[in-house]
């Protein structure tokens, strides 16, 4: 085994609520991608802390740590020297007591947490002069810099936004509650339902539906190599995926359908065009904005004239990949990405650990 002696972190920690709002967890933590990740490192000959001395490839849990204080602690006491944060941070999380002692792998909490509103960070985007969807908050009482439900009609108006539109938690994870609605009354329920269930807060925000295509860039910090074998000083992004199949104008949940089903990386002869460099560009200056240091994942979709505009930045996008048994289909979309630009998902997974800070 060689370089540093790595520990996988899954989401154990309930999502806290933050400005109100929630990002539900998902299911299992991430501890099937943490798995993966370990296990196609371990291939490598990398140094993989495990909770067990021999840990089964068919067993996610034992090849990951909760991200809790004693989890931490436990993986330190391993061996760890560098924590590889496969979970969702925040302000206050354990992490924090002790990333001037291990090397990360991710973000750092604070920035997760301040990105991590879909909202917040698309505005700050565009005033940056990036191509972003148009949007709005919505609840049921006015606030400063959000409006009620029953005002969206005259709202829409005022805006020149017209139908359809996508309704969607602020602090959602991947299609979770994200609706494509066509009209007034469809709206009004779309929102009544987010609002009442409560999962993701008693926010709601409302864009505008692009109707073209639908493209995911995953970029990487400076520090990680490259697959050309080219150095640089910036951030750069990995080949475009194309995602096809939604239902009813929405990329259906991964836990559902395998993006490996509806995803494909667009062909060379693509990545000359106009459109897509713009939208390469635009989505590397974005990952300098949010001080990214780790790999990051932005949605694009083209608006009718063919132009593609960044409607979602993912801080912690799913890394998942295929390797253990049972996970053939199990490619996410940054591994997709990896495989068109002549990396393996172990390869790609070795960048990302390059890019360990402190």
């Amino acid at each position: 085994m060689s370089g540093p002696a790595v520990a996988l972190l899954y989401q154990a920690l309930p999502p806290p609520v933050i400005d109100g709002l929630r990002k539900d967890a998902k299911p299992g933590g991430y501890s099937d991608g943490g798995a993966d990740i370990g296990f196609a490192l371990k291939g490598l000959g990398r140094t993989v802390v495990t909770p067990v001395p021999a840990p089964d490839p068919a067993q996610a849990m034992q090849w990951v740590f909760p991200d809790t204080a004693d989890g931490i602690a436990a993986a330190i006491a391993a061996g760890a020297d560098t924590i590889w944060a496969n979970s969702v941070l925040f302000e206050g999380h354990p992490i924090e007591a002790v990333m001037g002692q291990v090397a990360i792998v991710g973000q750092t909490p604070v920035a997760t947490q301040k990105y991590d509103d879909k909202f917040a960070t698309n505005r700050m985007l565009e005033q940056a002069g990036l191509p972003v969807a148009r949007g709005f908050l919505l609840a049921d009482r006015p606030s400063e810099g959000v409006h009620a439900l029953a005002d969206v009609g005259q709202l829409l108006a005022d805006l020149a936004i017209p139908f359809p539109l996508i309704v969607k938690p602020v602090r959602g994870r991947g299609s979770q509650g994200v609706t494509l609605v066509r009209d007034g009354d469809a709206l009004n329920a779309a929102a009544r339902s987010l609002i009442d269930e409560g999962k993701f807060g008693t926010l709601l925000m409302v864009e505008e539906f692009l109707d073209g295509e639908e493209m995911t860039i995953t970029v990487l910090p400076p520090a990680a190599p490259r697959p050309s074998g080219k150095k640089g000083d910036r951030h750069f992004a990995l080949r475009p995926v194309l995602r096809f199949d939604q239902k009813d104008g929405v990329a259906p949940y991964n836990g559902d359908v395998a993006v490996t089903q509806n995803s494909v990386a667009i062909g060379p002869e693509r990545m000359e065009e106009a459109p897509v460099l713009a939208m390469l560009e635009a989505c590397v200056k974005a990952a300098g904005l949010v001080e990214s240091r780790a790999v990051i994942r932005i949605d694009c979709r083209a608006d009718a004239s063919g132009q593609f505009k960044l409607f979602d930045l993912n801080m912690k996008p799913n890394m998942t990949g295929a390797g253990r048994p049972g996970r053939a289909d199990q490619d996410c979309l940054s591994a997709i990405a990896a495989r068109a630009d002549g990396w393996s998902y172990a390869d790609m997974l070795d960048a990302m650990l390059a890019t360990a800070w402190k």
